[in-house]
């Protein structure tokens, strides 16, 4: 359902009921010059905060566009019920102490009362609109009225906070907490906020995503309308499992669901608080980044070897300059100066603006976007004039070349706020602090346009199963089209010898019955035959295969029902090791045979796989279309829950799926 949150965003009144928290809206109001009606409500209270006290909702004098909601939890719900009932725009819900405090039933009786009336919450701080002045916010905050900005919306009231004391020069035009959630959720607000013309991107700080296919709908026009998403989500530490039937749902598990999900919905996903707030400047600025191939100026040797220590192995571009643009910098620079990328092009022409744009200019127009590592003096102590020069250069360079031109401090503190916003205005965006500056350019770089009109699967709640006998699993493999090796089972060795007179040797002799047949010592490798061959103890049956020979590489490929984003495929580095390697890449489905061919590509050892120092390529055509077979079992089977290859024996020409997991809904 999709409600009209503009009378709640924007109000031309507010109304304000509780005690002390009431009165903290009342002066949060006052203090950002909002120009409309504030209207508090109190039974016994003449005034609050100053203003005049109305006795009731149905007392005030008009209806309220937005209304703040400040006492207890049972209270709230007539509070809630009236509201809805006189018509009013909608209400932050603050008090505490229902679902998140085991009392679902009673955030379900908010939800009714609320009806059709937006409701935020509860458990809910509030929001900030600073394009208005407009705040139903009952505690200080940091932000401050502008006319164009970013919008932060955060499922932690606190973290929100935190960032509104931001001092890096970023432009906040919303603050938004969704609390619980009880009834407008994570699209339906961000979609609201994105659509005021003066929101130029969205930071999320995100702990559920809650409703997958929605949050994917709001990416995509997000992007169609030039403004990007910015995403950190938190809670993606990886929970041991040591009871998993599959390596896949230990490998898929923790923040690699979630990564996978804002990837391919096209958002930017960050790792810290930090890098979030350096994205959405350069998001606000130049609407992204234009590419990966980055260079890196700065007068200080120090200061170019901390950018490459610093950048090595990220997903960064330091190419060298090309041989035009070196021969032009070498001539302007000088022979002491060593024509490099990270460049130090040492204070020669420290003070000269025309020369440091000539270079600036020079330098960063062979590449997507440049650094340029510059430290200004603290002007409380300090004074800051001989560094304009370099800072207008940079401005120069940028619109010489149409590049983005990043002036970064090494350390965020370096940096005074005022002279950020005063960049900030005329276009130029600095970046504080060098690991955040990188880590938010690396992210952006990875930024990929999603397809179009791509949603998960809906999302379905875990459910229990039983693992189907590997004969069993192999046989479904098989009908879905993957190769899997001539095999026979039997449950004792005694009858299974007979029924494996007609395998070619060598063999492959595997117990049943185990989760983790390697970690059971259940399965013997290379046999001539089964003659001699002792019981496993602890075996409910057993399995005679012919071994696949010729292979060139090992895969794993997972595919797994997933709470909250619908499915995951999961491909990587396969055998024993599978989780001691780690080298995976995981995907909600559904996906395309040029995506799973890309995700191979991101693995680490995937030279392996293209004929690393001569070895033969793996055929990754067949790993392809073995993947997309498992997507096309769970999309045709609903009682399917886990399916697992490991290892899927590439070949030069083939694959051979030799051993599966399948875990299905029981009956």
């Amino acid at each position: 359902m999709s409600r009209d949150l503009s009378r709640l965003l924007r109000p031309r009144s507010i109304a304000v009921l509780g005690g002390s928290w009431a009165a903290n809206v009342v002066e949060q109001t006052r203090k950002m010059g909002f120009s409309g009606e504030v209207w508090p409500v109190h039974p016994a209270k003449p005034e609050i905060g100053g203003a005049r006290a109305y006795p009731s909702v149905r007392e005030l004098p008009g209806v309220p566009d937005a209304t703040f909601i400040g006492v207890n939890r049972h209270a709230t719900l007539d509070v809630v019920a009236e509201l809805a009932a006189v018509g009013a725009g909608g209400a932050i819900c603050f008090a505490s102490g229902w679902r998140e405090a085991g009392e679902a039933a009673l955030q379900d009786r908010l939800v009714v009362a609320a009806g059709g009336m937006p409701v935020l919450g509860p458990n809910c701080y509030g929001v900030i609109n600073y394009l208005d002045g407009a705040l139903l916010w009952p505690d200080q905050h940091g932000g401050r009225r502008v006319e164009r900005g970013v919008a932060l919306l955060s499922q932690s009231s606190n973290i929100v906070i935190n960032l509104t004391m931001q001092a890096r020069g970023l432009p906040v035009a919303y603050v938004a907490c969704l609390g619980n959630a009880a009834q407008v959720g994570l699209a339906e607000l961000g979609a609201a906020l994105l659509h005021d013309e003066r929101v130029t991107a969205l930071g999320l700080y995100v702990e559920g995503i809650g409703d997958a296919p929605a949050v994917a709908a709001l990416a995509e026009a997000a992007r169609a309308s030039g403004k990007g998403i910015v995403a950190l989500k938190s809670g993606k530490g990886a929970k041991a499992q040591a009871a998993a039937a599959s390596h896949t749902a230990a490998l898929a598990g923790g923040g690699a669901a979630s990564a996978a999900f804002l990837a391919q919905a096209g958002m930017t996903e960050v790792a810290t608080l930090e890098e979030m707030l350096e994205a959405l400047k350069i998001v606000h600025v130049h609407r992204g980044l234009p590419g990966r191939r980055i260079c890196s100026l700065s007068c200080s040797g120090g200061e170019a070897g901390l950018v490459a220590d610093l950048a090595e192995g990220r997903a960064l571009d330091f190419a060298l300059p090309a041989e035009a643009q070196a021969e032009v910098l070498a001539a302007e620079l000088g022979p002491l100066v060593t024509i490099a990328n990270p460049l130090d092009y040492h204070t020669f022409i420290w003070g000269d603006g025309p020369r440091t744009t000539k270079v600036f200019s020079t330098m960063l127009a062979g590449y997507d976007a440049g650094l340029f590592l510059i430290d200004p003096p603290r002007p409380d102590r300090c004074d800051p004039a001989s560094f304009r020069p370099a800072l207008e250069a940079i401005g120069a360079a940028q619109e010489i070349t149409g590049k983005p031109a990043f002036p970064v401090a090494s350390l965020p503190e370096n940096f005074d706020e005022g002279l950020a916003e005063a960049l900030i205005a005329r276009g130029v965006a600095p970046l504080m602090g060098l690991p955040a500056a990188l880590g938010a350019l690396e992210a952006l770089a990875l930024t990929r346009a999603p397809e179009k009109g791509w949603r998960p699967w809906p999302a379905a709640p875990e459910r229990g199963g039983r693992v189907l006998p590997e004969g069993e699993a192999k046989a479904r493999l098989a009908a879905a089209g993957i190769v899997v090796p001539r095999g026979v089972s039997a449950p004792t060795l005694q009858a299974l010898g007979p029924l494996a007179a007609d395998l070619d040797p060598p063999l492959a002799l595997k117990g049943l019955g185990f989760v983790h047949k390697s970690e059971a010592g259940a399965v013997r490798l290379g046999l001539a035959s089964l003659s001699g061959q002792a019981e496993m103890p602890g075996a409910t049956g057993y399995l005679a295969e012919e071994m696949a020979t010729g292979g060139v590489a090992e895969l794993l490929l997972g595919a797994r029902r997933d709470p909250v984003y619908g499915a995951t495929l999961t491909l990587g580095l396969g055998g024993v090791t599978a989780e001691l390697m780690a080298d995976t890449v995981t995907l909600v489905l559904p996906v395309r045979a040029e995506e799973v061919e890309g995700a191979l590509r991101r693995l680490r050892l995937w030279p392996l796989l293209d004929g690393y120092r001569g070895r033969p390529r793996a055929d990754v055509g067949a790993a392809v279309a073995a993947a997309l077979a498992l997507q096309g079992m769970l999309a045709e089977g609903p009682e399917l829950e886990e399916i697992e290859i490991n290892p899927l024996i590439l070949r030069q020409e083939g694959a051979v799926a030799v051993d599966a997991v399948i875990r299905e809904t029981e009956a």
